[in-house]
């Protein structure tokens, strides 16, 4: 038996390179000598010696969470009664788990971090489980001034976004039956290890927030690898801050679903609280800048927006492709993503007499998914009962909204605005004002000083 354990112990240390062992063997014996821990044997630790290593960088609750989760883990990986504390075996096992394992070993933690007890768990005990991940993920980078310039400053509903968020990730999972997780009638079902294992595989938040919250909470094995693309760069003009309608967990959701080459970065073009309530305005900072994303607040606290994945043109014809998406952020969390059945996926016009001037995504001409009209302020979301471009429902609480808040980003190598190419004059983005100028009989004084233009990809 004593032979067994030892080759168990040895596999999951073989899991980490050798200088990764020997940061976990430095770790353990810090905590296992800890003067917090006087009852602890000198080969385990207790949960006192945790708290006070971890201090602050995590919520109590969480702390408590990780320390169950592993002196309930047996080596052998089969069930058990929970030891007193925790043995350096346990330990290593249980980092195995948590920051190398597959979605069975992840499973298995998360449960022993759920509950004592042998068997499944209710939907409501994931349900808190996943919504003390999510608040403990915001904590730690906070704590550790890891946010990358975004604050965490309240957003509109901000107090409701980790629960918005937490739900999204329970959506994904899947009860015996095949019935989903999607409301409080489920919440009293059992969850098995099969059912979280697959959970854990269809939702790779839940891997990548757990690694963060041990990363950085026990800090170990730093830098974290996840974290670079978990949490984009914010950069604002010099002189230009505000208060966005984003928080963080809110840029963290978007940011996953960004192709991988764009979210290192996130740079505000526009914002109607700097730039004004003008359409003119938002087609001047927003034309060939590359991909970027849109999200604008309803008058009735609804937050939600769109992911364009390639520069803004002004023409009447519609643009983008299939990595285009629509997203909600309050009161519900959802990214909505391409149908196949059509390639509405941009539009914006200007100054056109027959068909609609303004930005849309997804949909059709007066039927759009999103649709921000050229009287700024004013817009809809229709949807009977989804966007056939990207199955979206309503996003707005009334079909036809009206808002005071919009603001543009541009993801990854932003580009920037050149001569004749970007907002250096409003007649580039106007059709209407340069057509006025012409039936007037007058030029544009400025169009023989510009540069020629440059050729087009």
């Amino acid at each position: 038996m004593g032979n067994s354990s030892s080759r168990s112990a040895q596999a999951f240390r073989a899991q980490f390179l050798p200088e990764e062992q020997a940061e976990i063997d430095g770790l353990f014996g810090a905590l296992s000598s800890d003067q917090n821990s006087p009852r602890a044997s000198p080969k385990s630790f207790s949960l006192e010696a945790l708290k006070s290593h971890v201090g602050d960088a995590l919520p109590t609750e969480m702390i408590a969470r990780l320390y169950d989760g592993m002196r309930r883990l047996a080596p052998t990986g089969k069930a058990k009664g929970p030891s007193e504390h925790v043995s350096q075996e346990q330990f290593t096992m249980s980092l195995s788990h948590l920051l190398k394992g597959n979605a069975e070993e992840k499973s298995l933690i998360i449960l022993r971090m759920i509950s004592a007890a042998e068997g499944p768990v209710k939907a409501r005990e994931v349900q808190k489980f996943t919504e003390d991940l999510v608040a403990s993920v915001v904590h730690v980078l906070d704590y550790r001034r890891e946010l990358r310039g975004w604050t965490q400053k309240k957003a509109p509903g901000a107090s409701s976004r980790a629960q918005a968020l937490a739900a999204q990730l329970l959506s994904q999972m899947k009860l015996q039956g095949g019935k989903e997780l999607l409301g409080p009638e489920q919440l009293d079902c059992d969850c098995d290890q099969a059912t979280v294992e697959a959970w854990v595989f269809r939702e790779p938040h839940v891997a990548t927030f757990l690694r963060v919250v041990v990363c950085k909470g026990f800090l170990v094995l730093c830098p974290c690898p996840q974290l670079a693309s978990l949490i984009p760069e914010r950069t604002v003009d010099p002189g230009r801050e505000f208060g966005s309608l984003l928080d963080v967990l809110s840029v963290i959701y978007i940011n996953s679903h960004l192709p991988r080459e764009q979210r290192h970065r996130w740079h505000l073009l526009f914002s109607s609280e700097l730039h004004g309530h003008s359409f003119s305005q938002l087609c001047g900072h927003i034309v060939h800048r590359g991909p970027c994303v849109a999200v604008l607040e309803d008058h009735d606290g609804h937050v939600f927006g769109g992911f364009a994945s390639c520069s803004w043109e002004v023409k009447p014809q519609f643009q983008g492709d299939s990595r285009c998406f629509l997203f909600s952020l309050s009161p519900r969390v959802g990214v909505y993503t391409d149908t196949g059945y059509n390639d509405h996926y941009m539009y914006l016009n200007h100054g056109q007499q027959t068909i609609p001037n303004g930005l849309g995504m997804g949909g059709q001409h007066n039927y759009f998914g999103l649709w921000i009209d050229v009287d700024f302020g004013k817009g809809h979301s229709k949807a009977k009962p989804t966007c056939t471009t990207y199955n979206s429902p309503q996003l707005s609480a009334e079909e036809s909204f009206q808002f005071d808040r919009m603001e543009v980003w541009a993801v990854g190598d932003f580009a920037e605005a050149h001569p004749g190419k970007g907002a250096k004059s409003i007649l580039d983005v106007d059709p209407e004002a340069q057509a006025l100028l012409e039936i007037s009989g007058r030029s544009r004084h400025s169009e023989g000083l510009r540069d020629p233009p440059e050729d087009q990809d």
